[in-house]
């Protein structure tokens, strides 16, 4: 059990930092696509959660997780050049297992999975890095499945945008996804959901770095 986590943690820690390597802040800065903004959706949380942390499968101190496949969502908040953009606080909401929105006007609230945090936050430190732990998202009627993001920083309005699964068939006929019409814009919102080895829970990993449009010192 302990090689198992180890391998498991080891694996999640050098996916992120492989992935923070193939930036240099300045280098490349011609090779960095701005990520589309898309529009924060009717189901922002009217209402937020006591608990708003990175751990949306546990709420407060539950022992009983939520429904889903454990995703561990990664990535840095950067500017144009690569660089990083610190004190950036990162929301992400989603579905739970059922398709079901925190949201209270979401359908299907009935069956809503109430172990399943729903919202969560980040505030990005000197390396511009995030981290959550969720579910994989899943399809509910009329949508793909996704993961909104919204970025907030000091002196600026919030930005939002969504996230893809790489290989999903339902991206195609996504009317959102479909408005995002340049192959390299599209490529920018839509990720791999890589399984971790070792894992016995069938644990998955993303990575999703978010180039905003301006640098730290245009705030």
């Amino acid at each position: 059990m302990y090689h198992q986590d180890q391998s498991r943690r080891n694996f999640v820690r050098n996916f992120t930092i492989g992935a923070a390597g193939l930036w240099i802040p300045g280098a490349f800065a011609e090779a960095l696509t701005q990520t589309p903004k898309q529009t924060e959706g009717p189901f922002y949380p009217a209402d937020l959660p006591l608990d708003t942390d990175n751990d949306l499968i546990i709420v407060n101190d539950n022992l009983k997780p939520s429904l889903g496949e454990i995703t561990h969502l990664s990535g840095r908040i950067l500017d144009p050049t690569g660089s990083p953009i610190r004190n950036a606080l990162v929301e992400i909401w989603q579905v739970d297992h059922s398709g079901v929105y925190l949201h209270k006007g979401s359908s299907g609230a009935e069956k809503r999975d109430t172990n399943f945090q729903g919202f969560g936050r980040f505030l990005t430190g000197t390396t511009g890095e995030y981290y959550f732990r969720t579910i994989k998202p899943v399809s509910y009627p009329g949508r793909t499945p996704h993961i909104h993001f919204a970025v907030k920083l000091k002196g600026r309005e919030k930005w939002t945008t969504q996230l893809y699964i790489k290989g999903e068939e339902k991206n195609e006929k996504d009317g959102l996804l479909s408005r995002v019409k340049e192959v390299k814009l599209r490529d920018a919102i839509i990720r791999d959901f890589t399984p971790i080895p070792d894992s016995k829970a069938g644990e998955l990993a993303a990575n999703f770095d978010i180039v905003m449009g301006f640098t730290p010192g245009d705030l």
